[in-house]
């Protein structure tokens, strides 16, 4: 596309003088009929031996037309050709400037159509002729093809070829374009295409920077659009022309496809797609988010897709992460809500795009679908579902062992776990790091038989590396039934008694009275006392295994066997720790 401004080339030089023939007011204006059986002509006789298809317009009294022909006589003898001298011919029809026999036979023309003209010397030059070159009375033959027309009273001619049945905005004037165009003449020669450079033409619409017809014929359009313009000389390079690939006084056509439209006082545009029910959080600045997105120019060329790498997009928003039409579009959002964010360029890449997919000032939408946000100083959340029928006068605490059923999946519903899957409860002691963090501090506080739902950040969960069918940085939904709570024992116990223990705990333990307690004594004991109701192991754990961790504290030189001296309550050993601290 050619700029406005003077052309850079040398200009062509001044047209050649057409022949006077040409010029010349003819002699003779009667209209006349053609001469029957042979005789005189009486008018032009138009021989039309190529008619193009398309006609959009015929030549009518008053058009400007540029054509080419060649002159010969009845003998086939040439005396004129505008080939010769490589010069179309220029000029008005039907005002007195052409012999009256090719004004006539210019009537009607359509581009690119072929007609063979023989005018009778009263329509050319008569009985005078042009001395030393027509004879008097002579009879003139024109090859004759029409390459362009036009009239001081044309607009610019739109018409569209393809418009796309959405069009979030048109153009105006002081918008900056994209576009695709092939530029031709008016008979279809071209001079120029965008497409043979590799990329689109871009500038300012109404600003001076295009000539006056194509700054008209581009405002309306809708990105994906495209148009046939058709520009008059005085609206494009009028008399001048431009270099040697735009004669003068020619009409310009161009195919023009828009593939982008902004304006540099644009801001983010933001079109909601899909809103879920129930939205309790909107995203804001510093929250950490986790979404899908399909990127695309204005024109739908696809650019990138975070489901092509099927990963979700992970990044802080409005942190400068990101682009800044990115940061603004993403807050407000919703988990689960899909949402248009178009971003002109001065808010993406600039001037310069990125890469080789994304264009300089290029528009970029992006559809995104978010899965999930949080803020690293968000804390469990916690809803309950439903109590259970019964008073609950005990709840879960750190410390008891519980066993739960649960349900596990990411915020946008993609299941992760299930307890039912195993067909039994999961089981954990609470506050003894066996679950997740999130997790042990939402089944805290819960009665048998309450239902609850549990919203984990990942700092509270698998954080940023996420686990085995966890992704990264993912929140996770938790719904969670307390099947059963056995109360835990203190901190560093194994065992504890329901009432005071025995006075002779040494006696009693030592089952044979032979002054020392072996492993097999020391079980028995302790497994009498749990099913007698006196005591209890710490729950959750292999029995046996407590037993025998609770036998080896009590063995303290290690050889097998507990005597009198060797055994002590660990509330005993507690305050004596005490005694030696003080």
């Amino acid at each position: 596309m050619f700029r406005a401004g003077p052309p850079s080339h040398t200009l062509l030089r001044p047209l050649l003088l057409q022949m006077s023939l040409l010029l010349v007011l003819a002699v003779g204006r009667g209209l006349g009929r053609a001469s029957p059986a042979g005789g005189p002509l009486e008018d032009v006789v138009i021989e039309r031996y190529h008619i193009p298809r398309a006609c959009p317009r015929e030549v009518q009294m008053g058009d400007f037309v540029r054509y080419h022909y060649n002159g010969t006589f009845q003998d086939g003898k040439k005396f004129d050709s505008s080939y010769d001298r490589s010069t179309l011919v220029a000029i008005v029809v039907g005002v007195g400037r052409l012999i009256t026999g090719m004004d006539r036979g210019l009537m009607g023309m359509c581009v690119n159509e072929r007609r063979r003209l023989i005018v009778p010397p009263h329509l050319g030059y008569g009985s005078i002729g042009v001395a030393g070159l027509i004879p008097p009375d002579a009879t003139l033959y024109f090859d004759v093809v029409l390459l362009d027309v036009w009239n001081k009273a044309d607009t610019v001619q739109v018409s569209t070829l393809l418009r796309p049945p959405h069009c979030p905005r048109m153009v105006q004037d002081s918008d900056f374009v994209r576009y695709h165009y092939n530029g031709t003449l008016l008979d279809g020669t071209a001079f120029d295409t965008s497409y043979s450079r590799g990329g689109t033409y871009d500038t300012y619409v109404g600003s001076g920077w295009l000539i006056k017809g194509m700054d008209q014929g581009l405002l309306g359009m809708c990105p994906g659009e495209r148009r046939k313009i058709v520009i008059p000389p005085f609206l494009a390079y009028g008399e001048k022309g431009y270099g040697t690939v735009i004669p003068p006084q020619a009409s310009l056509v161009f195919h023009v496809l828009l593939i982008d439209v902004h304006n540099p006082k644009d801001t983010v545009q933001l079109e909601t797609l899909e809103l879920p029910p129930g939205c309790v959080r909107r995203a804001m600045a510093g929250d950490f988010m986790r979404y899908h997105y399909n990127g695309s120019l204005m024109d739908g060329t696809l650019f990138d897709s975070s489901y092509s790498r099927n990963h979700t997009y992970n990044t802080y928003v409005g942190q400068g992460y990101i682009i800044p039409g990115m940061d603004q579009g993403l807050q407000g959002t919703c988990m689960g809500e899909r949402r248009r964010i178009t971003i002109p360029p001065h808010l993406a890449y600039g001037e310069n795009g990125t890469g080789d997919k994304i264009p300089g000032s290029a528009v970029l939408i992006f559809d995104v679908h978010i899965i999930d946000f949080h803020n690293p100083a968000d804390p469990v959340e916690i809803k309950t579902l439903s109590q259970p029928p019964e008073a609950c006068n005990e709840t879960a605490k750190p410390g008891d062992f519980v066993r739960y059923h649960y349900n596990c999946s990411l915020l946008d519903g993609t299941k992760l776990f299930s307890s039912h899957d195993y067909g039994a409860p999961q089981e954990a002691t609470l506050g003894a790091n066996k679950v997740i963090e999130g997790l042990d501090t939402g089944l805290q506080g819960m009665c048998v038989g309450e239902r609850r739902q549990l919203v984990v950040p990942p700092h509270l969960a698998h954080g940023e590396s996420g686990a085995r069918g966890v992704p990264g940085s993912a929140v996770l939904l938790f719904e969670v039934e307390l099947v059963s709570r056995e109360e835990g024992l203190p901190e560093g116990y194994l065992f504890v008694w329901h009432e005071d223990p025995p006075a002779n705990l040494f006696e009693d333990l030592d089952l044979n009275k032979d002054g020392e307690v072996p492993p097999e004594e020391f079980a028995t004991f302790i497994k009498a006392q749990v099913s007698e109701g006196k005591g209890r192991l710490m729950p959750g754990q292999d029995s046996e295994k407590t037993i025998g961790d609770m036998f080896q504290n009590q063995d303290r030189n290690q050889d097998g066997k507990i005597t009198m001296e060797e055994l002590k309550l660990k509330s005993d050993e507690d305050q004596e720790r005490v005694h030696e601290e003080l």
